[in-house]
C-alpha cells in the first residue's frame, strides 16, 4: 500500500470514528438543550410521549374545570396559561392577542325532568342535549306537540311554518321534530307563538335519523326562549304521553365575551418569509377537546418546544386559535386584523385539527383540487405533495381529504395564502374500502367521541399519532429552512426540497 493512500484510508478512519462518537454522544444529549436543526435530531426528540404530556394537561385543566374548555370560560383561559408558560419558558416571543366574539358557555349542568304524570329525570348526553346558542332559562310548563311526522319515510315540517302553532296555547313548552327548515327557525316560531322552551327530537324518517344528536341555533338566534334536542325515541314517548309536564334548565351564557389567540415567534429567521403553523385550542362545550383539538395543539407544542434552540432560514410563527368551535373566529379576527403588507409576509400556513383518531385514516388537504375540484392557492398542491411524500417514505397509504372550510385554514385561503395540512377524521363514517387499507372498523365514524364528554385523553390512536406528530415536526422544520417549493425563495441548501427525504434517513423514514 503506498504512502498517500495509507495517509487517505486513516483519514478516512478518523472522520467515520469522529461521526460515529458524535452521533453516540449526541444520543446522551437530553433534547432540552440541542439544536435540533436537522429532521434526525428533531425527530428524535419528538416522541408521541412528549406530545402526550401536553394532552395530560389539558384533560387536567378540563377535569379541575367541569369537563370542558371552550373559549370565554376558566378552562380556556387555564390552557391558554399552559400553553403560554411553556413557549415564553422555551425563548419564544409569544403574544396573547385578545378578541370578543359572541361567545356561548355553558356554565353548570343542565337539567331535563318529567314533573307529571310520573316523576322522571333524564341524562344529558342520553337522553337530551342542549342546542348549540340556546338562551339560558329555567322553566316548567305542560308540552304541546306540534305538527309532527311520524314514522319510517315522513317528511316532518314541525314548526317551519306560523300556521303549524295555530291554536297553541301559550306559556307551554314546544316539542317540535328535526326536518326541512332550521331549527333556529324551529325555535324562533315557538317563541312568538307563547312558547316558554321548546324540545326538538330527531325526525326518525330512516334509521340513520334517530339517535340522539346535536345542533346549533346558530348566532342570529333570536327566539329568547330555551331549547334542547332529544332522540326520535323519546320524543315518540313524549308525544304519546297525556298530560306532560316537563322542567328544562339551561344554565349557559350568551353573548359577548373575551377570549384569546397565542401566537409564538422564533427569535431569528426572515420576518419577509414567515411560516405559520396552527391548530385550535378550545374544546365545545360538551367535552374536553384532547383529541379535538387536543391532538393539533400538543403536537405544534412540542414541536416548538423542542425547535426552540434552532435558527431557521425563516421567521415560523406558531399559532394556537381560540374560539374556532364557534365559527373559525380566532383565525378570522387574526386574518383581518393583519395590514396587506404582513398578509404578504406570510409564505404559507400548516393546519393541524385532529391528527389522532381511534378509527382514523390518513387524510391530506387536497391542495391541488385533483380529487375534489377546489385548489388551495397556489403553493397548496406542493405542501399537499410534501406530506404525500412523507407517508410514501414510510410505505403508508393515504388519501385527499376535501377543502370544506370547516377548520382554521379557511381565513388564510381566503387570503390567498397557500396552506396545507393533515387530518384523521371527525364524525364521518369508515368505509369498507377505508378499514381495508388503514385498518379500524367499517361503519363508525373516524372519531366515535367527536364534539362529546368522552373525548378524552383515551380517545386517540398512538399509531396514527405517533406518526403525525412526526410528520408535523418534518414539515415544520422542512419550510422553516426552505419554501422554495412553495413561493419559489431559495433556502438553506441542506434542506434543497428535491432533497427533502434524503435527510430522513433509513431509519426515520421506515
Amino acid at each position: 500500500m503506498n504512502r498517500r493512500y495509507l495517509i487517505l484510508s486513516l483519514a478516512i478512519a478518523v472522520l467515520a470514528a469522529s461521526a460515529f462518537l458524535a452521533t453516540a454522544a449526541l444520543a446522551n444529549v437530553p433534547c432540552s438543550v440541542r439544536v435540533n436543526n436537522t429532521v434526525q435530531k428533531l425527530l428524535e426528540c419528538v416522541t408521541v410521549e412528549g406530545v402526550r404530556q401536553h394532552q395530560a394537561a389539558l384533560q387536567a385543566i378540563a377535569d379541575a374545570n367541569g369537563g370542558r374548555r371552550p373559549s370565554g370560560s376558566p378552562g380556556y383561559d387555564a390552557s391558554v396559561d399552559y400553553v403560554v408558560g411553556k413557549l415564553t419558558e422555551a425563548g419564544y416571543n409569544v403574544t396573547v392577542q385578545p378578541f370578543v366574539y359572541n361567545a356561548w358557555v355553558q356554565l353548570g349542568p343542565s337539567i331535563l325532568e318529567q314533573i307529571a304524570p310520573a316523576a322522571a329525570l333524564y341524562g344529558e348526553g342520553v337522553d337530551y342535549n342542549l342546542m348549540d346558542q340556546t338562551v339560558a332559562g329555567d322553566v316548567t310548563a305542560a308540552v304541546t306537540a306540534v305538527d309532527l311526522q311520524l314514522g319510517l319515510g315522513n317528511n316532518s315540517t314541525s314548526g317551519c311554518e306560523a300556521s303549524d302553532f295555530a291554536g297553541f296555547p301559550a306559556g307551554h313548552i314546544a316539542l317540535l321534530q328535526r326536518g326541512t327548515c332550521t331549527f333556529q327557525l324551529k325555535a324562533e316560531n315557538a317563541a312568538a307563538a307563547g312558547a316558554v322552551g321548546a324540545i326538538i327530537f330527531n325526525q326518525g324518517n330512516t334509521p340513520a335519523r334517530e339517535a340522539l344528536f346535536t345542533g346549533t341555533l346558530s348566532s342570529a338566534y333570536a327566539g329568547g326562549i330555551p331549547v334542547m334536542s332529544a332522540s326520535y325515541a323519546r320524543g315518540v314517548e313524549w308525544a304519546g304521553t297525556p298530560g306532560l309536564v316537563l322542567r328544562m334548565k339551561a344554565d349557559v351564557f350568551r353573548g359577548a365575551a373575551t377570549t384569546y389567540n397565542v401566537l409564538a415567534e422564533t427569535t431569528s429567521g426572515d420576518p419577509n418569509n414567515v411560516v405559520m403553523v396552527g391548530a385550535h385550542l378550545d374544546s365545545v362545550n360538551g367535552g374536553p377537546g384532547i383529541q379535538d383539538n387536543g391532538s393539533g395543539s400538543a403536537a405544534i407544542l412540542e414541536v416548538a418546544l423542542q425547535m426552540h434552540k434552532v435558527k431557521p432560514r425563516n421567521m415560523v410563527r406558531f399559532a394556537w386559535w381560540g374560539a374556532e368551535e364557534s365559527g373559525l373566529v380566532g383565525s378570522n379576527y387574526y386574518i383581518a386584523n393583519l395590514s396587506s403588507e404582513e398578509r404578504e409576509r406570510i409564505a404559507l400556513y400548516l393546519n393541524f385539527d385532529m391528527i389522532g383518531s381511534p378509527n382514523f385514516v390518513r387524510f391530506i388537504y387536497d391542495g391541488d383540487g385533483s380529487a375534489f375540484g377546489l385548489a388551495g392557492p397556489p403553493g397548496s398542491a406542493a405542501i399537499e405533495a410534501l406530506f404525500e411524500k412523507f407517508y410514501t417514505s414510510r410505505d403508508l397509504a393515504f388519501a385527499p381529504t376535501e377543502i370544506s372550510f370547516r377548520s382554521d385554514y379557511a381565513a388564510f385561503f381566503n387570503a390567498g395564502i397557500p396552506f396545507g395540512g393533515l387530518f384523521t377524521g371527525a364524525e364521518g363514517i369508515k368505509t369498507a374500502a377505508q378499514a381495508a387499507i388503514y385498518g379500524g372498523v367499517a361503519g363508525l365514524a373516524y372519531d366515535p367521541c367527536y364534539h362529546q364528554a368522552c373525548d378524552t385523553y383515551d380517545n386517540i390512536s398512538l399509531e396514527v399519532f405517533d406518526l403525525n406528530s412526526d410528520a408535523v415536526a418534518f414539515a415544520v422544520l422542512q419550510y422553516a429552512m426552505n419554501t422554495q417549493e412553495v413561493n419559489g425563495l431559495k433556502g438553506k441548501g441542506n434542506f434543497q426540497p428535491d432533497k427533502a427525504f434524503d435527510y430522513l434517513g433509513p431509519e426515520l423514514a421506515r
